[in-house]
């Protein structure tokens, strides 16, 4: 696992001075290595990408200070990354300018996760404490820290957060429960619960229908509304 670097400094600088031209807007962008984008648009319906999210608490014996994330990719949003990579070891310069531009693009979107608690955002540090990309077969791997900016009691008010694509375009899912984890120290005091929402037959036809070109209206937040929610409660 990588620290922050100057490299990847510089470029979190470059994504968030210029939003307007780095916005993703998934033509033929590059955005964890979104070969698929450049397909033609009779082969695409929404989503595109595919990406398999696990996540693991990060906390002390009193407060929440982050969520470690782990990101798989399916094998053909993977494809350009490591097309990139060819056959570069593991930890070389080739992987840490790969992983700094990706987490750059997450950083860009803030992560990609909402946070709340009684109806309030939790804000995040810019940076994560701690990045890296990797290869497992034929699939892209991200790992992160998302740190909170304040640290949350444990005990108090449920938490819930959420990890989408607001366009839904890109496919962020837990495949269970298990892919939510924590500390054994909290095991006993805390519990993790994943809602998955049913969106009504009309809008997923709706989702299916919309090809690269069609990207839905913002104010529809068609991805939040595919996305997933995780409560978390300690005693």
């Amino acid at each position: 696992m990588l620290l922050l670097s100057n490299n990847m400094k510089a470029l979190y600088r470059e994504m968030t001075l210029n939003k307007a031209r780095n916005r993703p807007v998934f033509r033929c962008a590059k955005w964890l290595g979104l070969a698929l984008m450049c397909l033609p648009a009779s082969v695409l319906a929404h989503p595109h990408s595919f990406i398999d999210m696990q996540t693991t608490l990060v906390a002390d014996a009193t407060s929440l200070t982050g969520l470690k994330m782990v990101w798989t990719m399916d094998e053909i949003t993977s494809a350009d990354l490591l097309y990139d990579a060819k056959n570069a070891k593991a930890g070389s310069e080739v992987w840490k300018k790969l992983a700094a531009e990706v987490m750059a693009r997450v950083l860009s979107q803030h992560y990609f996760t909402d946070f709340y608690r009684e109806g309030k955002p939790m804000k995040y540090l810019d940076l994560p404490s701690e990045y890296a990309l990797s290869r497992k077969g034929d699939q892209a791997v991200l790992e992160f820290v998302l740190p909170l900016a304040h640290p949350q009691p444990l005990a108090g008010k449920p938490m819930q957060f959420s990890t989408f694509d607001p366009s839904y375009f890109v496919d962020m899912t837990y495949k269970d429960k298990n892919a939510l984890h924590l500390p054994p120290d909290l095991e006993k005091r805390c519990t993790l619960a994943l809602f998955t929402p049913k969106p009504d037959a009309s809008l997923q036809s709706y989702a299916l229908s919309l090809d690269k070109a069609d990207a839905p209206p913002e104010d529809m937040d068609l991805g939040q509304q595919f996305a997933q929610k995780v409560t978390l409660e300690c005693h």
